[in-house]
């Protein structure tokens, strides 16, 4: 397992724990002990801790004991206000992807540009926190945040005029792409930490031989290709963006004239 900010390997799985617990926890519902000592904590502190734990050391560093440490007391103190590490996961998921509240982060107002600003966030998000990769969230516990920013977000791209599941796979296309792309920027990183060589003397070290290889005729395609193909200017990312909601747009015009 890759250890440190931003590791590749090892996963943990959202919902693992005691979901009617954790709900509880996230919506703030349970009951409250009305016996013993006078809390010295809040459970906000703990999530905190752990997901600055997480953001500094990687998410395999984030264990009740040091999350306890971080903060200055005991392990099992911890226990008082959630049951475990997995519980303690959601809670820092919900908290990490909690949406802006500003109206103008979701764009001009268009379903076009709320999708494209949700993929930069998510985007940014994910370079702020990279141990989310780490984490499974396909069957994810439905927090105070996880449904506020669907809500923004869905009341944003109603006026595309699709189905309900149509526009629940849009907001679904749009966080695959993103996630892919987290994922390679990470790679990248990961690899620079691993073989201590930048990119740039990673391809360096490559190009004698690719001259050679090019030069052969053999690549004929690839030997005209501009030089700036591979630069660092070329935005990937926006392009791949773009061209999603081009391909949406193209879906919602002709669903428009069908009806």
């Amino acid at each position: 397992m890759t250890s440190g900010k931003g590791g590749t390997s090892g996963t943990e799985t959202s919902g693992s724990g005691d979901i009617v617990r954790t709900l509880e926890l996230l919506w703030d519902t349970g009951r409250r002990p009305s016996r013993g000592p006078k809390p010295t904590l809040t459970l906000d502190q703990i999530v905190e801790a752990a997901v600055g734990v997480a953001d500094a050391e990687g998410l395999e560093s984030v264990s009740m004991r040091r999350v306890a440490a971080e903060l200055g007391t005991g392990t099992m103190s911890l226990y008082r206000y959630l049951p475990g590490k997995a519980e303690l996961l959601d809670l820092m998921l919900d908290r990490v992807q909690r949406p802006s509240e500003n109206p103008a982060d979701l764009g001009d107002g268009s379903w076009r540009s709320a999708l494209a600003a949700m993929g930069r966030a998510t985007l940014a998000l994910y370079q702020r926190h990279p141990w989310l990769l780490q984490v499974n969230q396909s069957r994810p516990i439905l927090g105070p945040s996880a449904l506020d920013g669907m809500e923004k977000v869905l009341t944003r791209i109603k006026p595309m005029g699709l189905s309900d599941p149509e526009l629940v796979s849009a907001i679904i296309m749009i966080d695959g792409y993103v996630v892919g792309a987290a994922r390679t920027q990470l790679y990248h990183l990961d690899a620079e930490r691993r073989t201590g060589l930048t990119d740039t003397e990673f391809w360096e070290a490559q190009t004698p031989m690719l001259e050679k290889v090019l030069a052969s005729g053999r690549f004929p395609l690839m030997a005209s290709l501009d030089e700036n193909t591979w630069g660092p200017d070329f935005d990937h990312f926006e392009f791949g963006l773009q061209r999603i909601l081009d391909g949406l747009e193209a879906f919602v015009a002709r669903r428009a004239d069908e009806t």
